[in-house]
């Protein structure tokens, strides 16, 4: 079987695997207090040795882990940013998300492949804002998934000169996080839904910028947006249809102070839209949970365009999230 193929048939197994070792601190063990064979490992744990050594043979095969000579196992070291706790590349709050969210809502695709999605299908924030238990959870996913390439992100936008950040839909606040520990004369607020407000600041990493971030609640469709000179859209846009996406775009360009500008943080399909295999699998995701896709970087300067942003460009970073601006100069 070709090794793609191999990957697809088997890759049902993977992510509840990944779930299941994050939950029993499999690699916070194997990080924090060192290689360990499966019996030692068990031990340490208080799980079933058979059972977990079955689990560290699947992580291995995927290369997550690696096994010496003599029996014990540890985590390749490409793989210990993003399963140590105590890395802002962190992805386990990902990976649960995955794991109890995305993965019972895939019996959806025979549906929506003979039938079509249903456009009065309930909103998937539904589910997100049942009860304060499922909002942090999702808030902590995506904290998981958004702090760590933020960093890189908020480099990359160049935060310098800029006064008054709003992060629109920025949950709490992973990318206005990242952008205020670059620049300490910056201020930034964070617009979401009320219910996010309490959650904001909590993350370690907010401390030292607390004085400098802000909040408000409302929500983006029947409000108007914070003003500042530079908006932010992180990973909101591919939420959303064409229309949607411009009239908040457009939203965005009456809020911002001109001379400024909006930046779109997000997934970019290469021009061909042949990959990549993130931005692929997640584009299927958004059909599944959201009412939006990925695009490409000539997609979104369109989206830009249309709601009176000019001057676009696009900024690539190292992973799979990348920076497209637009400007909004005097008039």
């Amino acid at each position: 079987m070709p090794s793609a193929l191999e990957n697809s048939v088997y890759g049902l197994l993977s992510t509840p695997v990944l779930h299941t070792a994050v939950e029993h601190g499999v690699f916070t063990s194997l990080i924090e207090d060192g290689p360990a064979t499966a019996p030692r490992l068990a031990e340490r744990l208080d799980v079933d040795q058979d059972t977990l050594e079955r689990m560290l043979l699947v992580l291995t095969s995927l290369g997550v882990v690696e096994r010496a000579a003599g029996g014990e196992y540890s985590l390749t070291s490409d793989a210990v940013p993003f399963l140590d706790r105590r890395n802002s590349r962190y992805l386990g709050g990902f990976i649960k998300h995955l794991t109890l969210e995305t993965r019972g809502r895939l019996d959806r695709l025979d549906t929506y492949l003979s039938e079509g999605k249903p456009a009065t299908e309930a909103s998937p924030f539904d589910d997100v804002y049942r009860d304060a238990e499922s909002l942090r959870d999702f808030m902590r996913a995506m904290w998981d998934l958004s702090f760590g390439v933020s960093q890189e992100l908020a480099a990359l936008a160049g935060m310098a000169g800029t006064k008054h950040l709003v992060d629109v839909g920025g949950a709490t606040g992973p990318f206005a996080v990242a952008a205020l520990l670059t620049d300490p004369a910056l201020r930034a607020t964070v617009f979401d839904m009320p219910a996010v407000g309490p959650l904001v600041g909590e993350d370690a990493e907010a401390r030292p910028v607390a004085d400098r971030l802000g909040f408000v609640g409302g929500d983006f469709f029947a409000d108007e947006l914070p003003q500042g000179d530079c908006l932010a859209f992180g990973y909101i846009l591919s939420d959303w249809d064409d229309d949607t996406c411009v009239t908040l775009l457009q939203k965005a360009y009456r809020a911002c102070r001109a001379p400024g500008r909006v930046l779109i943080m997000d997934r970019l399909f290469e021009d061909d839209r042949t990959g990549p295999l993130a931005t692929a699998a997640m584009n299927l995701v958004m059909h599944i949970e959201m009412a939006g896709k990925h695009r490409t970087a000539a997609e979104f300067i369109a989206l830009l365009e249309r709601a009176g942003f000019g001057d676009c460009e696009v900024r690539r970073a190292s992973g799979e999230k990348h920076v497209v601006i637009g400007h909004k100069r005097q008039s």
